[in-house]
């Protein structure tokens, strides 16, 4: 399964808005030029997320984006499917009856490829813009290769 660049692109942007805004709105030229985006092609994300009701938009001098809610209350999921991107491992169509071989049946690994389609959707689903931000997402690797361990929270006795 491979993420295309709308997606992957419109949950950097949003992370960088949910970390830079504090509160203002941020303009999407800053966001280009911090996450090396395309302004237009950032335009055009954004008024899909604004349609998808994750960001809203300020209007005159010191103008840009604000999140429509907090950072922990939006999940990754949220911003992908914002942006039409589907999450699938299969060729199928979803709902489909039409399977993904050219004789319109399933192929023998579909329920493999379905599965992971799912798996990956409740992942998604589990990780919010406050957790990217925070580093609170688990298993980050290094550019090594080696899996880090990463706190998910401070240590109350520190």
């Amino acid at each position: 399964m491979k993420l295309t660049t709308k997606g992957r692109y419109a949950v950097m942007a949003m992370a960088d808005l949910a970390r830079h805004s504090s509160g203002n709105p941020v303009a999407l030229a800053e966001i280009a030029e911090r996450q090396e985006i395309s302004l237009s092609y950032l335009e055009q994300l954004f008024a899909k997320l604004r349609r998808g009701e994750l960001v809203k938009s300020v209007r005159g001098p010191g103008g840009g984006y604000l999140l429509s809610r907090e950072a922990d209350d939006i999940r990754i999921s949220d911003v992908i499917l914002a942006v039409d991107e589907p999450i699938k491992a299969t060729r199928c169509e979803l709902g489909s009856p039409k399977g993904c071989l050219p004789s319109s049946g399933r192929c023998i690994t579909h329920d493999l490829w379905e599965g992971l389609s799912h798996q990956i959707q409740l992942y998604l689903g589990s990780v919010s813009l406050g957790d990217v931000i925070d580093g609170r997402v688990a298993g980050r690797v290094s550019f090594e290769g080696r899996l880090q361990a990463e706190p998910l929270a401070a240590n109350a006795a520190d």
